[in-house]
């Protein structure tokens, strides 16, 4: 199942907090574009659907549309320092064509 790093947990966290949206879960959708990439998007949302995927990861509540579960089942999200001093969410899922494993530190 789709999992955050507990680094991406905080700042989701402080996102919801800043944003008043605290109590909402966060929405994930991802679609895969003609080239096979995945485009992902997210948001805090207070209404859930009846037929909604509910899931907890790192204490975040995250939710997500039935049809988009084969896209992130086995995706992770972080934040991450993606050049000195900018951080941003990044996903890292096997199933993107263009997925590049981290390298080991």
């Amino acid at each position: 199942m789709f999992k955050l790093t507990p680094a991406a947990a905080e700042q989701v966290l402080k996102a919801a907090k800043q944003g008043n949206a605290q109590g909402m879960s966060l929405r994930l959708a991802a679609l895969q574009k003609p080239d096979g990439a995945i485009e992902y998007r997210m948001g805090f949302e207070d209404s859930i659907q009846e037929d909604d995927i509910r899931f907890q990861s790192e204490g975040v509540d995250l939710v997500m549309s039935p049809e988009n579960v084969p896209l992130l089942d086995q995706a992770t999200m972080d934040f991450a320092e993606v050049q000195p001093g900018e951080h941003h969410f990044i996903f890292l899922n096997p199933k993107d064509p263009h997925y590049e494993p981290p390298a080991d530190s």
